[in-house]
């Protein structure tokens, strides 16, 4: 397999590569149709504005409602792309989903359960009802190297791992992003005049919240680690960190809840330093603050007794949990 080119941020000119990009796009698809998912998250959001450009209401843009996302993000975003003139579709998916990954808890089989729900299932019916050929999506580099290094599977590699999406699902793919690390993106979001609360967003993962909780995904899980999330991301707000997320463990650990033992759930706090995510060490949080978001959890989710921060670099770690 030959090695992905790679354009450095640094090396970048933004203007040359967005007009570069639109004229690829506009080339591929011609008369005919693209659709794309917004997940909200700078890569997906780059690419959006990125296919509006080149393709205007030829580019259907749809917001796949997994029921794995963080608390009031479609609504959230489907409002943020209102105000640049995008349209977007909601798509209610979550019990496709949560099907797919019931009695799942392997890693890789999680996200392959995530991966062809998305692609195949979801997907290949928006496909067939738009009459689209191809797929717009932001794969960028740092998924294919994780993916073909064999760290972890990125639900939206294929090519690279061999996999024709024409005959696996039925549509051809543009990633018009591929050939990026996440500080190129965010320089293509401003070239692109995205609102700055767009293009330098936290990075979150495809998979979702799935990606956070380690064991089977069921609503149940969803909804602790939902709650865990939004309770660190209001504590953390201020944090100058390149991600921060909650994790919620599998197994039960020992705590008191009204002077009794309990066995109850773990909920795993990591904030990265990073510039593209291949590298992170853990940011040197005080201890005052990390008291704080651990309090602020344990009082608000009953279920939760015990709240540990991570502070391993990776690697050995990686990012997310799953």
């Amino acid at each position: 397999m030959a090695k992905m080119k790679e354009i450095k941020a640094k090396n970048m000119n933004v203007e040359k590569f967005i007009a570069g990009k639109v004229k690829d796009i506009q080339q591929a698809v011609g008369d005919g149709l693209a659709i794309n998912a917004l997940s909200g998250g700078v890569d997906s959001s780059v690419v959006t504005v990125l296919g509006h450009r080149a393709l205007g209401k030829n580019l259907k843009t749809y917001f796949i409602d997994n029921g794995i996302m963080r608390e009031g993000e479609p609504a959230r975003v489907v409002a943020t792309f209102k105000k640049m003139g995008i349209p977007v579709e909601i798509i209610d998916a979550s019990k496709a989903f949560f099907a797919a990954l019931k009695g799942v808890a392997d890693p890789e089989e999680k996200r392959e359960a995530i991966t062809q729900t998305f692609y195949k299932k979801i997907f290949g019916k928006l496909v067939v009802k738009s009459k689209a050929t191809y797929l717009l999506q932001g794969t960028i580099l740092t998924d294919v190297d994780e993916t073909v290094a064999g760290i972890k599977r990125q639900h939206n590699v294929f090519e690279q791992l061999g996999i024709d999406p024409q005959k696996a699902f039925g549509y051809k793919i543009l990633e018009p992003l591929i050939e990026l690390r996440k500080d190129g993106v965010r320089k293509v979001g401003r070239g692109l005049g995205l609102p700055e609360a767009v293009f330098e967003r936290m990075p979150f993962p495809g998979p979702a919240l799935a990606a956070r909780v380690i064991g089977e995904t069921s609503p149940d899980r969803i909804a602790l680690v939902r709650k865990a999330t939004a309770i660190m991301e209001k504590t953390f707000k201020d944090v100058d960190a390149f991600q921060y997320m909650a994790i919620l463990h599998e197994d039960r650990v020992t705590g008191m809840r009204d002077n009794k033992r309990v066995f109850g759930n773990q909920i795993e706090i990591r904030c990265w330093d990073s510039v593209d995510a291949r590298k992170a060490r853990p940011t040197r949080l005080s201890f005052d603050l990390l008291e704080s978001v651990a309090k602020k959890i344990t009082k608000n989710i009953p279920e939760v007794v015990s709240v540990t921060y991570n502070i391993t670099s990776k690697p050995t770690s990686t990012m997310e949990a799953v």
